[in-house]
């Protein structure tokens, strides 16, 4: 077998959890000291999609430091402002790819769409230790500034990094990612170059597909929902039967290595700089303009 092939690893069902005031949340996984998926640290799709929920509940005022919080919608939308004076809305299709470096306080509200329905997502990306304190700064893209490449049954927006020649937006980011929403109609084929030593995961969140198809043409029949952690490699495909498309998140990112201590929003290296984070709040020097 050609061992350039990234064979599936494990399958993550996502768990329900509650964040922010009361929002439920899907998670495939969060922030852990053992930092099994360097250099992101959490994923989660949240949806409001039953009408007895009533009025959709967010996420009020809170910190961030240490990490990078990646926005994107599917439906619906998130206004946001934070203690530097940005505020904005974040729509279907669109991207924020927030670096909160030394310090921000933020808030996210989501608002239902047309559809009645709020669906995206939020993936946390981990900074190295030597970005831990830099500047917070947004990148923020609009759903029709977000390439998509469209060939042979397959639809391909790259929000970061590059397929088939096309480059994705956001850029500067210390993780070098893979950040891609991925449809395949029926009967269609799809393979990624992954930097060998990159980790990959893929959360397929519409219809089924085969996933880490090695030389033989065999993989894992995968459907929605659910996270899948890819082996090293190289080359990563997945395919569709006859019967089903498949869409898929896909992310992959060239690990730290470096020791994590998580604790709620903030991520950093020991828990010395944690402790840190906490007498910064409370001095009312975490934000510095």
């Amino acid at each position: 077998m050609n061992n350039s092939a990234r064979l599936v690893k494990q399958i993550i069902k996502p768990q329900m959890v509650i964040e922010g005031a009361g929002v439920r949340l899907l998670r495939s996984f969060g922030p852990s000291r053992e930092n099994l998926f360097d250099p992101f640290l959490l994923f989660d799709h949240f949806a409001f999609n039953d009408p007895l929920e009533g009025p959709p509940v967010g996420f009020p005022t809170h910190p961030h430091r240490g990490i990078e919080t990646v926005t994107y919608m599917l439906d619906g939308n998130v206004r946001h402002r934070d203690s530097l004076g940005n505020m904005g809305t974040i729509g279907p299709g669109d991207v924020q790819w927030m670096t909160s470096g030394r310090g921000i306080m933020h808030e996210e509200m989501p608002k239902r769409g047309p559809s009645g329905e709020i669906n995206g997502f939020q993936l946390w990306v981990n900074l190295p230790a030597a970005e831990k304190m830099s500047q917070p700064r947004y990148q923020e893209v609009i759903a029709e500034s977000i390439p998509l490449v469209e060939k042979d049954g397959i639809k391909v927006r790259v929000v970061a990094g590059e397929y088939d020649g096309v480059q994705g937006p956001m850029t500067e980011i210390a993780a070098q990612p893979l950040y891609m929403d991925v449809t395949l109609e029926p009967d269609s084929q799809i393979q990624f170059s992954v930097p060998r030593g990159h980790n990959a995961v893929s959360y397929v969140f519409e219809g089924e597909g085969v996933f880490g198809i090695d030389d033989d043409g065999q993989g894992e029949s995968i459907e929605a929902l659910a996270m899948v952690e890819f082996e090293d490699g190289e080359n990563l495909s997945v395919r569709t039967n006859s019967d089903s498309p498949v869409r898929f998140m896909l992310m992959a990112g060239a690990p730290f290595g470096e020791p994590i201590v998580p604790y709620g929003p903030f991520v950093m290296n020991t828990q010395e700089e944690i402790q840190q984070a906490f007498i910064d709040l409370r001095n009312g020097t975490f934000v510095q303009a």
